[in-house]
């Protein structure tokens, strides 16, 4: 099939660009006219610079720029000459209109009431209306909230397309913004999905649950070092590249990298690969930014541009804008086909390479730097419902929970005898016991209509007198949320047995802290009768021969993990304070040439 890599450039005539007031201070304030024309002049060039490219955009107008002549001049021309979608934002609210109206200092339209959202979207799409003649097809934010998605899809039914979030944007954003940075959006897909009508994060199963838009996300970020580092310096962005310094005499190679490891992922999804270009004017301000003078700000953004140009020159791009790709989407997409993506070490050059997985069921993460171990997994089958807003008990927490999450709860490693929240296997020899989370090893990837699979380069265990080569295989299968996981032997081991111990720990929450367990419910099913155990931080265990599954029910996350397959022994051990983690065990014992299958299935409690 023809490779199909699309791009979205989205521009925002912004005027009072983002950090302007912090970064430029009383001179922004006391000169206002001239800061409203170098803004002006900015999302011109910026224009200028795509379509000297032979691009086209999608003009984003931002509520304040709709009370301007000469922004809505230029968006129609543009739009007239160069097919550029006129869109509608919901960032950029704070103006001096905005604010005497509403009398707030809030701007993220996901915090506020439900009767504020309404009202501000109907100002906003009412003002586009007047300015255009026409309502738009495309909005966004940095988040848009279920509610919101659903009222202006029930109020303005020609949008089919919105920025809806931006990826991984919890704590590690948080820290590194000096903790004032309040969008706490974590466990969302990084590339376009049907966002579900109750959790805008979980992707609809089918045209019941169709919210009725096609999402995209807030830049194309990288896989793998927006996930362990801070993601505002990994993306398709080139001013986020330049504020995390990843360049060098003025060039930026490591942008193109990642342009190309996104186009690399047609492999996986159908010869269909997308990315997104979306820079306010705030960030090329002729004071410089990030320790870069202008000049070099204006040349990132030009070769941006000049490397898709020449990709579509040669035919390896095609541009849109939100609205057609919407269009593309529908049409070449459907409710149960996964996001994959193989993911490399592009920024240090190491042979780091993460599976990211993600369909209406979970999202989750395999690491085969741990050999294959599970490091992030989302139970996007619970369908959970997180109203968001000052009129609620949550006002900006939109985070999707985790089961497994490494980085925040510990992962393989924890400094004394606890347990950090990961999915791996153990192989157990003479008394001697070694985690695949040791071993570093590097996947295929195949996909197809029915199933996505990864198989691991085999690795070595060395036991004392023994040496144990071990290959893992990990199978998604379309439409089930369940992982079927087959660990092989693939030396003789001259009369000797080894057990492998499969195991999944696992937590729920939305940040490092943990939450608490009361409530967990672990089960043994065996022949020979069930065991229940419910969670007292009591560091107790239930056990069970030939078991024909095991699970936990995490009523918090209204989510049942199940653990099944041919083994001779399950267990369920619980935590305790200090290791507040519930533990998913099958064993079985093995010699030379065997397998062990087991499969991790998730569903919804209620």
């Amino acid at each position: 099939m023809e490779n199909r890599f699309i791009i979205n450039i989205i521009h925002r005539p912004e005027m009072v660009p983002e950090y302007a007031k912090t970064v430029l201070g009383k001179k922004a304030k006391d000169n206002r006219e001239a800061f409203l024309n170098e803004s002006l002049d900015i999302f011109k060039l910026q224009q200028d610079i795509a379509h000297r490219h032979g691009l086209k955009t999608t003009i984003q107008m931002t509520y304040a720029s709709l009370f301007n002549d000469e922004a809505v001049r230029i968006a129609k021309e543009h739009h007239r000459t160069y097919g550029d979608e006129l869109s509608l934002t919901l960032l950029g609210l704070p103006c001096k209109e905005f604010n005497d109206k509403y009398q707030t200092k809030d701007f993220c339209i996901w915090m506020f009431s439900k009767e504020q959202k309404r009202n501000i979207i109907d100002d906003a799409f009412t003002l586009f209306k007047n300015r255009f003649g026409f309502y738009p097809t495309s909005t966004g934010s940095y988040y848009l909230d279920a509610y919101s998605i659903s009222y202006i899809k029930s109020k303005y039914p020609d949008v089919v397309c919105a920025v809806a979030t931006c990826w991984e944007e919890g704590p590690k954003a948080y820290h590194t913004t000096n903790n004032s940075w309040y969008t706490f959006m974590d466990g969302g897909p990084w590339n376009p999905w049907i966002p579900s009508k109750i959790n805008t994060h979980v992707p609809a199963q089918n045209e019941a649950e169709d919210s009725g838009i096609v999402a995209i996300p807030h830049l194309s970020r990288d896989l793998l070092a927006c996930f362990d580092g801070n993601g505002s310096n990994f993306g398709t962005h080139p001013q986020n590249v330049l504020r995390g310094m990843i360049y060098q005499d003025d060039e930026l190679p490591y942008l193109f990298n990642l342009i190309d490891q996104y186009r690399h992922l047609g492999k996986y999804n159908r010869s269909y690969s997308y990315n997104m270009m979306f820079v306010g004017p705030g960030w090329m301000n002729k004071l410089g930014r990030w320790e870069v003078p202008y000049d070099l700000l204006v040349k990132s953004y030009e070769d941006g541009l000049s490397y898709y140009a020449k990709l579509k020159q040669n035919g390896q791009l095609i541009d849109m804008t939100m609205s057609e790709f919407a269009f593309f989407y529908r049409q070449n997409k459907s409710y149960l086909e996964p996001e994959v993506a193989l993911w490399k070490d592009i920024l240090y050059g190491s042979d780091k390479q993460y599976l990211w997985y993600l369909d209406p069921f979970f999202r989750t993460c395999l690491d085969f730097n741990q050999g294959g171990a599970i490091i992030d997994l989302r139970p996007y089958v619970a369908k959970l419902d997180i109203p968001v807003g000052i009129d609620t008990d949550n006002p900006h927490d939109v985070t999707y929970p985790y089961l497994i999450q490494a980085n925040y709860r510990a992962g393989y490693f924890t400094h004394y005898a606890g347990e950090g929240t990961i999915k791996s296997c153990k192989v157990i020899y003479n008394g001697e016991k070694v985690d695949l989370c040791l071993t570093r090893t590097m996947a295929q990837v195949t996909s197809n209509d029915q199933k996505v699979e990864a198989v691991t380069n085999p690795v070595t265990i060395s036991f004392s007198d023994l040496d144990v080569v071990i290959r893992s295989c990990f199978t998604f299968v379309r439409g089930t949320g369940e992982i079927a996981i087959t660990r092989e032997i693939m030396n003789d081991l001259h009369g000797k047995v080894v057990t492998f111990e499969e195991y999944a720990t696992l937590s729920y929450g939305k940040s490092e802290y943990a939450e608490n367990m009361k409530g967990v419910v672990a089960e043994v099913k065996s022949e020979r009768g069930d065991k229940t155990l419910s969670y007292e931080y009591k560091n107790r265990s239930i056990i069970a021969d030939y078991p024909s599954s095991i699970s936990a029910t995490i009523p918090q996350v209204d989510t049942i993990v199940t653990m099944s397959g041919d083994a001779e022994t399950g267990i369920v051990y619980e935590g305790y304070a200090f290791s507040p983690v519930i533990k998913l065990v099958l064993r079985k014992t093995l010699s030379s040439k065997e397998a062990m299958t087991t499969c991790l299935k998730l569903a919804k409690a209620s």
